[in-house]
């Protein structure tokens, strides 16, 4: 029988190569099939414990199922808080002096940011089972978030991308595959939706395949102040010529779902989960990477430096890299998990609606998100705030 398509598999490829075909991908996941854990695993070896653990978290990554499965498992009661935003999670950490939670959720491309702020403790990396998740996505824990040589303060926990999310009883992507240029189209002016910094670097991708800007533009501009600005300022420039036809700045994934059911957003710029979760939800909305590339992301758990439920926090990531749950969690929030043979345990419409997400080529053009300095930061702000106030 031909092995179904492995998300977590998928995405390592992407990130250690940038090129794959579909044979590849197939054959990547029917290795990462044979790490499966088995139901009884997580039962058998469940800490035998109480207490609680504090989570800041984003809003959707912790379905009520997993929530009351794990506690079923371990005893350990989940204190959760939703955030939306990575700015959201550093200020929150910053606000507390690293205090108030025992694990948090940063993105992949924010350590550089996180580094300084010296917020976060390292793991002790005995007590995960990092063998059980994609080794790609384990590595940039290495790589990009072992600060001042005391080891890795950074694990990964779920993937997906941001693309283009339409309804498809009111919309039809040009020649069946979606651009990010429709949210700006003067043909659905007042009908769509971006978040703001994410939807105006993502015009950006647009602007260079009409040539509004050089090939590359949006990736140099990572590099230093001097090649951010006069880029950022064209982006800039074209998106607030254009804001009249945004329907919606979106900041989570609720506001997502809300914009595409309630208030009139036909097709907008998207995280994969929310308008999944819709689609298996039965309701007339799909997503799809678009034909200039998804932004592909890793949000990681990670530890602060006031966590206070240290084994509770430990029993937490071992559940988390358990085939079995991790498998049924993405049936409910619609991303992916880096847990191998996670998604040999998800439903039939989970696999259907990673495959219709990404059909042809377009793993093989995902976008990674850059890591991002501080000084990026600061004035990809700077300019988001002259678009949202223009």
């Amino acid at each position: 029988m031909k092995k179904t398509k492995s998300a977590s598999s998928a995405l390592k490829t992407v990130l250690a190569a940038k090129k794959f075909n579909r044979r590849n991908v197939l054959k990547a996941g029917a290795a990462a099939g044979a790490f499966a854990v088995t139901a009884p695993a997580y039962i058998e070896n469940a800490l035998a414990s109480s207490g609680e653990v504090n989570i800041l978290m984003w809003s959707d990554y912790l379905p009520a199922s997993f929530v009351k499965s794990f506690k079923e498992a371990t005893g350990i009661k989940i204190n959760f808080t939703g955030i939306g935003s990575n700015e959201e999670i550093i200020n929150k950490m910053k606000a507390n002096k690293g205090q108030g939670f025992d694990l948090t959720s940063p993105t992949n491309n924010q350590g550089l940011e996180w580094g300084p702020l010296k917020l976060l403790q390292p793991f002790d990396m005995s007590r995960i089972a990092i063998d059980k998740v994609n080794p790609a996505m384990a590595a940039i824990g290495t790589k990009d978030w072992t600060f001042d040589g005391k080891g890795v303060h950074w694990v990964p926990h779920i993937w997906g991308t941001e693309g283009v999310a339409w309804r498809t009883d009111k919309y039809v992507p040009e020649g069946g595959v979606p651009s990010y240029g429709a949210i700006w189209d003067e043909a659905n002016a007042g009908k769509t939706m971006i978040r703001p910094h994410s939807g105006m670097l993502c015009a950006g991708l647009y602007m260079e395949t009409i040539g509004a800007l050089d090939k590359g533009s949006m990736w140099k501009a990572y590099e230093s102040e001097a090649a951010m600005r006069p880029v950022w300022q064209k982006v800039t420039d074209w998106c607030i010529a254009r804001k009249k036809n945004i329907k919606l700045l979106w900041n989570d994934a609720d506001s997502q779902k809300n914009g595409l059911l309630k208030e009139g957003v036909i097709v907008g710029q998207a995280w994969d989960g929310p308008p999944l979760s819709l689609k298996t939800a039965g309701e007339p909305v799909t997503y799809q990477a678009p034909k200039e590339g998804a932004m592909a992301w890793v949000d990681g758990i990670a530890m602060p430096i006031g966590a206070k439920n240290v084994d509770q926090a430990y029993e937490f990531l071992k559940y988390a890299y358990m085939a079995e749950p991790a498998g049924e969690a993405i049936n409910h929030h619609g991303y992916n998990s880096p847990v191998l043979g996670a998604d040999q345990h998800a439903n039939a419409n989970y696999k259907k609606n990673f495959s219709e997400a990404y059909p042809g080529d377009a793993l093989a053009i995902l976008n990674p998100w850059p890591p991002q300095a501080p000084w990026y930061a600061k004035i990809r702000t700077e300019y988001v705030n002259k678009f949202k106030s223009s």
